[in-house]
């Protein structure tokens, strides 16, 4: 069984039935980890890997000038004959222990190509590192109700022709009883920006045709409902394509609030970016008809 924690989320997801693949998982979680657990593993591997191999040479014996039953200069020996180092100072001295050597000199190489292999695929593996505002916001737009979030591009390069989709996800019950996870796609006003370098704000105007008209903060959570955003783009240093991801789940969506403006004009004119204020939100004055509460500015 497989457990997946959603990050934010109130519940895990648990695969079963699903087809054990422990390698294949293991080579894309080293690239997914962060590069000091990377290369922690990578040094585990190679510890665990001279500890084996010393213990076939305490058991064949035949290594020359070390001492004994001594483990740890049969760990050292292995360790000299895994990196190719060759002091001289212990070498094999019998058939048995040449074997082994041998056999450690294969598994060496496999070792190092496949520890090659996989620095060079992280190295080489283009991310982006975006940040999303904290919660969505719900509240009068130009006239109309809007769920509105904020995307910024933590790095300090520009992804370009960057395209965001946005897909709700609901609980609901079909006709005939059953549980059906929904999901819909929401309508932005704009979806598409030449480049991404510091903020971009997302909007979906909430009329008639969207899937959160006629929603209240009531209805949102008894349907569980989860908004993904998806941003991909290219690039600009390495021109490969990069994404990222996130989830909005309804306890994240605050009704009556507006994000802080972070772009404002500077007295000579230049325009000055606060990111200070990026996940801020301010209350808003309902409309008529648009009476939900609002928060406590942040």
């Amino acid at each position: 069984m497989t457990i997946l924690r959603e990050r934010g989320a109130d519940y895990e997801i648990r695969v079963v039935g699903q087809r054990p693949t422990p390698l294949r998982d293991f080579y894309h979680a080293l690239l997914r980890l962060p590069w000091w657990a990377t290369i922690s593993a990578i040094s585990a591997a190679f510890l665990v890997a001279n500890a084996v191999f010393a213990m076939a040479y305490l058991l064949v014996g035949g290594v020359q000038h070390a001492a004994p039953a001594s483990f740890a200069d049969a760990f050292f020996f292995s360790v000299q004959t895994m990196g190719t180092i060759g002091y001289g100072a212990m070498y094999p001295a019998s058939t048995a222990a040449n074997a082994v050597v041998v056999v450690e000199s294969i598994f060496s190489l496999l070792l190092t190509a496949m520890s090659t292999g996989i620095v060079f695929a992280k190295l080489s593996r283009p991310t982006a590192r975006c940040v999303f505002t904290r919660h969505a916001v719900i509240s009068p737009f130009d006239g109309m109700p809007t769920l509105m979030f904020r995307i910024g591009n933590e790095r300090g390069n520009q992804i370009v022709d960057a395209k965001i989709r946005v897909v709700l996800f609901r609980t609901e019950r079909t006709s005939d009883g059953k549980t059906y996870y929904r999901p819909l796609d929401l309508r932005l006003v704009r979806d598409q920006a030449l480049s991404l370098f510091r903020s971009w704000n997302a909007l979906h105007p909430i009329d008639e045709t969207s899937p959160l008209h006629g929603e209240t903060p009531a209805t949102l959570a008894a349907k569980e409902v989860e908004l993904q955003v998806m941003v991909v783009g290219l690039d600009d240093v390495t021109m490969q394509t990069v994404h990222v991801g996130h989830r909005y789940f309804a306890k994240d969506i605050l009704w009556g609030a507006r994000l802080a403006d972070v772009l404002s004009e500077t007295p000579d004119g230049n325009i000055l970016l606060d990111l200070r204020r990026f996940h801020d939100v301010e209350p808003t004055a309902p409309k008529p008809d648009f009476p939900y509460p609002t928060p406590k500015s942040s």
